[in-house]
């Protein structure tokens, strides 16, 4: 449900539009001068806001001004017993999405806040959207470690030189090679990701090298390899550690010769490409036991880098947390919610088996089910991180049902989502029976819009027992 704004100093338009607006399901507040309004603005989340031009204490025209000065992306649309087409280009040159004369005609004013409502929404998952895919995530951290890693990016970067990346699963592998590649010179140029372990043996030369058509059952046609996709860019080899013998001698060949022949094909292709490869595994270990290729190592590991595991810089967690809190916050489209000191003490001490990218879940699932401010409790009642914790989940918080200490069975959750989904259906459900079902109340305790809670309830199908 929408939640609407109307600043006006008439009372019966206030009235009137309340009314149409609450008739069509809309969520509304109405205030009758420029500066409460402003101030509703900055305390409350609205979805557009019908704003009056002519008004005592502050013109509408300031308040918009000021009011997108705060929030930019908020539809305005003015309205004005005095309007003209001066006064029309004036308000869509200061931002507002649409101007209406009084008295206003029903369907286009309608039609108006349906219109800007759909904009709205669009920009917001627009913005959701390019962050997620037009920007590298920052390398987070000022430990010492972190800080050789980003200086030694800046110098390798530049160059064509070889990188073999090492590192636990989750300390952020992936992140070391993006941003090579967006401080090199082939930045404009594609980067091009090989996960060696998710692909079968059988199918990774294909998948590097490309095939001609018929050179095996399934290739009815053509397929460019990843090699030849990445000229002139960055090849990202993950899990180089999981490729097959076979391969590794193809991959070998690659580099040293700057060549490649298809599946099933004789032609050669010159390939310009900087090869970045990424492993969990000793890969010394592996060439002792025959699984990997020793030659193969040595012209991959021109410059090694080393990602340490989230345990051995916990100095880091407090930077990771607040940053992930703020992104993940932006795309859930809630205001940002706060870690105390306790709460991060308690993260510091977790053992973190997933590493960042544990974190970074468990930051998600706090946001969900916690309240303003996640403390120390929360921690020990929803992070669990393994199997189980070393802060003492018996010292969570009392008036919290705490879903590790319940003895609940993990078993039965076939993936993260089914048991977050669980989890915040248990918590939804305690807040409105602490609350006595009045919704807005929960929705306040839990800082939600009212609109979400309700569609939280019919998503888990939540009644209010008989009494």
């Amino acid at each position: 449900m929408a939640k609407l704004l109307i600043i006006d100093d008439e009372r019966a338009i206030r009235s009137t539009l309340r009314e149409i607006l609450e008739y069509e399901n809309y969520e509304v507040d109405d205030i009758d001068n420029g500066v409460d309004g402003l101030e509703l603005i900055k305390k409350k989340k609205f979805d557009l806001v019908l704003c009056d031009i002519k008004m005592n204490r502050m013109d509408g025209m300031e308040v918009l001004e000021q009011a997108l000065a705060y929030s930019p992306d908020l539809p305005f649309i003015m309205i004005s017993g005095h309007g003209t087409v001066e006064t029309a280009i004036e308000a869509s040159k200061k931002g507002a999405f649409d101007f209406i004369s009084k008295p206003p005609d029903l369907n286009r004013l309608l039609i108006t806040v349906r219109n800007a409502l759909d904009r709205g929404n669009l920009v917001t998952e627009t913005k959701v959207l390019k962050r997620k895919v037009s920007k590298t995530r920052n390398i987070l951290g000022a430990s010492e470690v972190i800080n050789k890693i980003k200086e030694t990016i800046e110098r390798v970067a530049p160059t064509e030189a070889r990188v073999l990346v090492t590192g636990a699963n989750g300390s952020g592998k992936e992140l070391v090679a993006r941003w090579l590649h967006e401080k090199s010179q082939r930045a404009d140029n594609p980067l091009i990701e090989v996960n060696c372990a998710a692909i079968p043996s059988e199918l990774i030369e294909s998948e590097l090298f490309g095939h001609e058509k018929g050179s095996f059952t399934s290739a009815v046609k053509q397929r460019i390899g990843k090699f030849e996709l990445a000229n002139g860019g960055t090849l990202f080899l993950d899990e180089i550690g999981d490729m097959s013998l076979s391969a590794q001698a193809k991959v070998l060949r690659a580099l040293q010769e700057h060549k490649i022949t298809r599946v099933g094909g004789e032609k050669e292709f010159e390939v310009n490409v900087r090869v970045i490869a990424a492993t969990n595994k000793d890969l010394l270990k592996e060439i002792e036991d025959g699984n990997f290729r020793m030659d193969l190592y040595h012209r991959l590991n021109v410059i090694n880098i080393h990602v340490p595991h989230l345990t051995e810089r916990i100095e880091d967690i407090p930077l990771i947390a607040q940053s992930f809190l703020e992104e993940i916050c932006k795309d859930y489209g809630m205001p940002v919610k706060k870690i105390s000191d306790n709460g991060i003490v308690a993260l510091q001490r977790l053992p973190w088996t997933g590493n960042v990218r544990e974190l970074h879940n468990m930051i998600e699932r706090l946001i969900i089910l916690s309240d303003k401010v996640i403390t120390e409790h929360d921690v020990a009642a929803f992070a669990n991180p393994g199997g189980g914790t070393n802060i003492g989940a018996a010292n969570a918080n009392q008036h919290i049902p705490t879903l590790v200490a319940t003895g609940l069975d993990f078993e039965k959750f076939t993936n993260f989502q089914d048991y977050k989904d669980y989890a915040e259906r248990e918590f939804i459900k305690f807040k409105l029976e602490k609350h006595n079902w009045n919704v807005s109340k929960t929705a306040d305790d839990i800082d939600i819009q009212r609109s979400h809670l309700y569609s939280k309830i019919e998503k888990f199908g939540l009644k209010r027992t008989a009494e």
